[in-house]
């Protein structure tokens, strides 16, 4: 072993291979941080740490409003910022790695809320009109429900940290969690370890540039069969062919990332072409109508392209998939993390029983390790009852008094439960793909059902059922981003306390720049309101997709309009999984999310595989560490690829500079010159460059 590796023996559990058995798990106390508990002399809580976290939100918060307002899409903040707060704070004097891991837990909040109020709380503008549903889309119900959401999420992860981040550490590898530590490792130590994860940024934001500005790499390859093909009409195989995937995948490895793309396989290769040869074009043109995907069968435009004059799609599988299978996915999503919730029941009891334990103990709970401090359990049930009661008090949030209390109450026993299901999704595949779409639909229909039960059946009630909805979205966003947050923190010694109060002043900065950004971007100009229109959101600069449906669902449960029927066939698919014996959670995220988003990560599972094959067939080590160059290399493709999202979405809002942006552009040459299917083949020559580079860097020998 060089003495290096022995040096950095203290970290070999940064990240444990996504794969490992459940006999495996690491135990607690084997597990050492790269700052050990004993440490209380390194710098951690401080001004400057909190005040760079905050401004990171800001920023973060903002650039996320627009980018999933415009196209449904959000990337994850927590490595980018911890990449920006090495740099940053090195200029400022230099700081410690828990300063560093402070900045990206407090900066983290603010993508992650920002992404749940933009899923949901547009769907106020596009409720029945007598709900008067547009009335509660106010800078003050946004903040109000932002900050509630946000502080649910980070109140409820308090006492699953130790179920879910401590003792299931050998078992949830929470990748992008595991690669932000790993990241903030190697800016600690410098020399090698830095060089690679930093190679893999500067890798993966050149080739984002090159595909998000220049274009000379197409973003979506696809490989559609026509419908009118006789026998597999459209069957679709596509990728969303960006690093932050590719390096996804390789981190959580190749069993994972299997179950993953088998729900992709399942939807795409499978029920769409079922679909698309007995479903006639009118008839799912008629779904997308109710579901509000389109205007009228005699609007061209929607899902896939419908042209009222041939009565067809450009894209039949786009079409069946927005209409038919998205439905199918949220129904097993639903199931699935319904069956993860009862594995996890007595873990979770376990860990509350923890959690009394040590407030009972009074002088001994001061005594706790460092890196045990956890906020209180009286916080977090306070907070959940002071949660309950801010809602029934506030007289801008829609319903009765009373109404505001049932709202409050089924806000915090679903946020209970999605929060849980929402925390170990993504500590399996990551917080990019978190489904907190499905999740959100999944609470709706139980919040409608509840509300049909009652009698609550009237357009007043749909923007009551939005808010528990909305809530609940936020709180599992905020979630996901948490969990992967305080796993940095286990990995690399933070205190949790700390973590957990950054995360609340978080979602405060958070709050308020979402609602002042949300308003913003929803002003017309003066010329279009002169044309009548009173909303940029739901115009075709700002959809706003997820809002939209989220609304037609709301509206068609409460008018009992919905296709159950679809919901309940993905409930099937998730308990055939399960009988199976294979982890429905992930098989169910796979088939509701589109194939282009589990393609990629499938082949970054597989280059870790391949690698980790070739390694044992040499009869060489296989390094298990995220230190090791394929993970650091990975790490820095997720980090790369995030930040030149976030870049190009924060230039993208002037206008001016958008437009110069387009110049940029040879999309239309490269189509003019070597036609479409040519400029997709040249994006999958640069993917799969980037493959090679991944592998060829995999196989070198660990400087961990």
């Amino acid at each position: 072993m060089k003495p290096e590796a022995a040096k950095s023996e203290a970290v070999r559990s940064v990240a444990v291979a996504a794969a490992s058995a459940p006999n495996e798990v690491t135990k607690t106390a084997e597990f050492q941080p790269y700052i050990p508990a004993e440490r209380s002399d390194v710098a951690e809580f401080t001004p400057k740490a909190i005040g760079i976290g905050v401004l990171f939100g800001v920023i973060f918060g903002a650039a996320t409003v627009y980018l999933a307002l415009k196209a449904g899409l959000t990337v994850s903040a927590s490595i980018p910022i911890a990449v920006l707060a090495i740099s940053l704070l090195k200029k400022l004097g230099g700081s410690t790695i828990l300063e560093n891991n402070v900045v990206q837990t407090i900066g983290s909040a603010g993508e992650s809320i920002a992404a749940g109020v933009v899923f949901t709380l547009p769907g106020f503008l596009f409720l029945s009109t007598d709900s008067q549903g547009s009335s509660f889309f106010e800078y003050w119900t946004i903040f109000t429900l932002a900050l509630l959401g946000g502080v649910l999420g980070t109140l409820m992860m308090v006492p699953l940290r130790r179920s879910l981040i401590v003792k299931e550490h050998g078992n949830l590898p929470y990748p992008e969690g595991t690669a932000c530590a790993s990241v903030l490792i190697a800016g600690e130590k410098g020399g090698d370890l830095a060089k690679i994860a930093f190679q893999g940024v500067g890798f993966a934001f050149v080739y984002a540039l090159l595909q998000k500005i220049v274009k000379l790499i197409a973003e979506t390859p696809a490989l559609v069969t026509q419908q009118t093909n006789k026998y597999f009409p459209s069957a679709t195989l596509n990728g969303d062919i960006t690093p932050e995937y590719l390096g996804v995948g390789y981190i959580v490895g190749p069993k994972i990332a299997g179950v993953l793309v088998a729900g992709g396989v399942l939807a795409w290769l499978g029920i769409i072409p079922l679909l698309a040869s007995v479903v006639p074009p009118d008839t799912i043109a008629e779904q997308l109508v109710k579901l509000g995907y389109l205007t009228s069968l005699t609007t061209a435009g929607g899902p896939g392209g419908w042209d009222p004059a041939t009565h067809g799609f450009a894209n039949t599988a786009s079409a069946i998939y927005r209409a038919y299978v998205r439905q199918i996915g949220a129904g097993a999503v639903a199931a699935g993390g319904f069956i993860t919730l009862l594995k996890t029941l007595p873990t979770i009891v376990a860990a509350f029983k923890e959690s009394i334990a040590s407030f009972k103990e009074g002088a001994a709970g001061a005594a706790q390790k460092r890196t045990e401090r956890d906020l209180p359990i009286t916080f977090v049930l306070f907070g959940s009852v002071g949660l309950i009661l801010t809602m029934a008090a506030l007289p801008f949030l829609p319903g009765s008094v009373f109404g505001r209390l049932l709202l409050g109450i089924l806000i915090v026993v679903f946020g209970f439960f999605f929060v849980t299901v929402a925390s170990r999704i993504v500590g399996i595949i990551g917080s990019s793909s978190n489904p907190i779409s499905g999740m959100t639909i999944a609470t709706l229909m139980a919040t409608c059902l509840i509300f049909i039960g009652i009698g609550w059946t009237g357009d007043m009630y749909q923007p009551m059922a939005l808010c528990v909805g909305g809530m609940v979205c936020i709180a599992a966003a905020n979630a996901g981003a948490t969990s992967q947050d305080l796993k940095t923190g286990y990995l690399v010694g933070a205190t949790p306390r700390a973590q957990q109060i950054g995360l609340m002043i978080g979602a405060v900065a958070a709050a308020i720049v979402i609602g002042l950004t949300m308003k913003l971007l929803d002003t017309p100009t003066e010329a279009l309101r002169a044309q009548g229109v009173q909303h940029m959101i739901g115009t075709d600069a700002f959809p706003a997709p997820q809002g939209t449906l989220m609304a037609t669902l709301i509206k068609g449960l409460l008018s009992f309009n919905l296709d159950w029927q679809f919901v309940l066939v993905g409930v099937a698919l998730s308990v055939t999984m399960e009988l199976c014996g294979v982890k429905s959670l992930s098989f169910a995220v796979g088939a509701y999310l589109p194939l282009s988003t589990t393609a990629p990560i499938f082949v970054g599972g597989a280059i870790k595989g391949l690698s980790d094959y070739m390694a044992k067939r040499k009869g060489e080590h296989v390094e298990e560490s995220e230190l090791g160059p394929g993970n650091l290399f990975s790490t820095g493709l997720v980090a790369g690829g995030a930040l030149a999202g976030v870049v190009v979405a924060i230039l993208s809002v002037n206008e001016g500079v958008n437009a110069a942006i387009s110049k940029l552009s040879v999309e239309k040459a490269l189509h003019h010159s070597v036609g479409a299917g040519g400029y997709d083949l040249i994006g999958v020559a640069a993917f799969a460059f980037m493959c090679f580079v991944l592998y060829r860097v995999s196989r070198k020998p660990s400087q961990a």
